[in-house]
């Protein structure tokens, strides 16, 4: 695959473009936060997800004007990189919305209000030692958050720390155990959404199975890298599509 270009029928199959129209290319997502098949290119978003241009070059305009925020900073960059758990803010209308797994089109946005769209949830993937004894904390969005030695003992891998946006400081923790409240975010159950009622640990931590039981009762089973905690109680932290239950 071109390091610069992209093919429409290269391109991830959840996107929102038509793959035998408009051309041979579409707009590959410059490196950023988030990989190329789990992101969107904010051109992409502005134009085909929000329907605020009809032309890739209607929606350059209107994100080099500044309208367009995510995660509470204006981006300028038409190929920035748009994932998982992403705020984006319109700025002339206050319109807000939160980028979330979904079953069929795998990550959509969902309306959120202006008090919610002043956190984020944010997966661990990492913890490393860094200079003076402090952890760092590697988030799922590229983010990396530094935490005092004892305080580092309470986080592990693939547990969710919710953010304030823009301050990045944290506000709550969320393990990931037996009764925490989940979000497939990959895989073919992508979206769903239940608590976690067995663990069946291999090797690989990453590689565990766990059953999901889902608010109707279905038992579903993926792996424990698959899911995300979004919740201790029975209402997740954030809005989610209706769809996911």
């Amino acid at each position: 695959m071109a390091k610069r270009h992209l093919r429409r029928s290269c391109a991830p199959w959840w996107w929102p473009i038509p793959r035998k129209a408009g051309g041979v290319w579409t707009v590959r997502p410059h490196p950023g936060p988030h990989p190329l098949e789990k992101s969107l290119p904010l051109a992409i978003l502005v134009r085909d997800v929000l329907r605020y241009a009809k032309t890739l070059k209607e929606a350059r305009r209107i994100i080099a004007m500044g309208y367009i925020k995510v995660d509470g900073r204006v981006r300028r960059d038409y190929k920035y990189p748009v994932g998982l758990m992403d705020v984006i803010e319109i700025v002339p209308t206050g319109e807000l919305y939160r980028m979330v797994p979904h079953p069929v089109k795998f990550l959509t946005l969902v309306p959120i209000s202006r008090e919610e769209a002043s956190i984020k949830p944010c997966r661990i993937e990492d913890k490393t030692t860094v200079k003076g004894g402090y952890v760092q904390l590697n988030l799922h969005d590229g983010r990396n958050h530094i935490v005092s030695p004892d305080e580092a003992a309470k986080y592990r891998t693939l547990d969710t720390i919710v953010l304030t946006i823009p301050e990045q400081s944290i506000v709550k923790h969320i393990p990931i155990q037996l009764g925490s409240l989940v979000i497939i975010i990959d895989g073919k159950n992508v979206g769903k959404i239940g608590r976690i009622v067995e663990v069946i640990q291999t090797f690989k931590r990453r590689r565990a199975t766990v059953a999901i039981e889902t608010e109707k009762g279905e038992i579903i089973r993926t792996i424990l890298e698959y899911v995300m905690p979004i919740g201790e109680d029975s209402k997740p932290i954030i809005t989610v599509p209706q769809e996911c239950y």
